[in-house]
């Protein structure tokens, strides 16, 4: 893929985070950076193609442009369209929207292509760096609509399966070395979904959630 095709993804990607920021909190230019940069790291080291790695990481989640709370594969339009304007041609383009389906957390298995398992591992580390329960979760909360209850659900259903089967990360250097932190975030989210259906914590939350902002 030519370098001028990337750096047309990476503008439009760009425009549309920084346009749509405030509808963005979680899956914003922040995320798709740091996914776009240890993707490309994974690639490198796993011999996949860096650049539709690369392409593939700009237009990974543009669904959460087109409607809250959704799957890889309601991106495919928008993500097609950006693609053809900076000049992918159009099996290429099919090759990099198979390759965001195949990363998506609830779909994959350990026999995804070399460009998927390197994206999946970046996009995997984020949800499994330390910092992502503590700065990142009330963001997702809020740019999806969903409650703490069906963030707790959603992570412990879709991710711990993965986990225990052996390939919640691909990437034997990445496993070594953030598998830790997977295991205390799978965790962390058990003992959210547990605690939450204690009643003192159920109205302990509905009495934050009536509290009101400070002017």
């Amino acid at each position: 893929m030519p370098d001028t095709a990337l750096r047309r993804i990476e503008a439009s990607v760009r425009t549309l985070c920084v346009r749509y920021a405030q509808r963005l909190p979680f899956h914003g230019w922040h995320h798709v950076g740091f996914v776009r940069a240890k993707a490309v790291e994974f690639a490198a080291r796993n011999g996949a193609d860096q650049a539709i790695v690369e392409a593939s990481a700009l237009v990974h989640d543009v669904n959460y442009l087109v409607r809250r709370n959704s799957p890889a594969a309601e991106g495919q339009g928008l993500r097609r369209s950006i693609l053809n304007r900076a000049g992918v041609p159009a099996t290429l383009a099919q090759c990099i929207d198979e390759i965001v389906d195949e990363a998506e957390m609830d779909g994959r298995d350990a026999g995804i292509s070399l460009e998927a398992q390197a994206l999946s591992d970046a996009d995997t580390l984020f949800k499994a760096l330390p910092v992502t329960p503590v700065m990142l979760a009330h963001r997702y909360l809020e740019e999806n609509g969903v409650s703490l209850r069906e963030l707790a659900d959603k992570i412990v259903g879709e991710q711990c399966g993965v986990h225990d089967s052996g390939y919640y990360f691909y990437d034997a250097e990445a496993a070594a070395t953030y598998s830790r932190w997977a295991t205390a975030n799978l965790e962390l989210w058990r003992c959210i979904r547990d605690a939450i259906d204690d009643p003192a914590v159920e109205t302990l939350l509905d009495s934050v959630d009536r509290v009101p902002a400070a002017s």
